[in-house]
């Protein structure tokens, strides 16, 4: 292959690539706004506040871990029907 053809091909397959990358991108960010839902139905449902173990219930609750999720929040105060709701927010 001559130089000069390699070069389109490089530069194609470059773009190729960071189009990949770019395309999972958005993906990456889907976590964060569930757990925001979460930390929010709390706040509307309860008294309790943002405190280190609802973020980390509430991020349990965004990958699918509901009873974990559950269990978490009522540890901290929270009714288990506030709980139950937050933890499908965050899903």
């Amino acid at each position: 292959m001559r130089p000069s053809a390699r070069i389109p091909g490089i530069l194609a397959a470059l773009v190729l690539a960071t189009g990949g990358i770019a395309a999972a991108a958005p993906a990456a960010t889907a976590a964060p706004t569930s757990v925001q839902d979460c930390e929010k139905y709390i706040a509307q449902h309860s008294s309790k506040k943002g405190t280190a173990g609802i973020g980390q219930a509430c991020y349990e609750g965004s990958i699918g871990n509901q009873t974990s999720c559950s269990a978490s929040l009522t540890a901290v105060g929270v009714s288990a029907n506030t709980a139950s709701g937050a933890c499908r927010a965050a899903h």
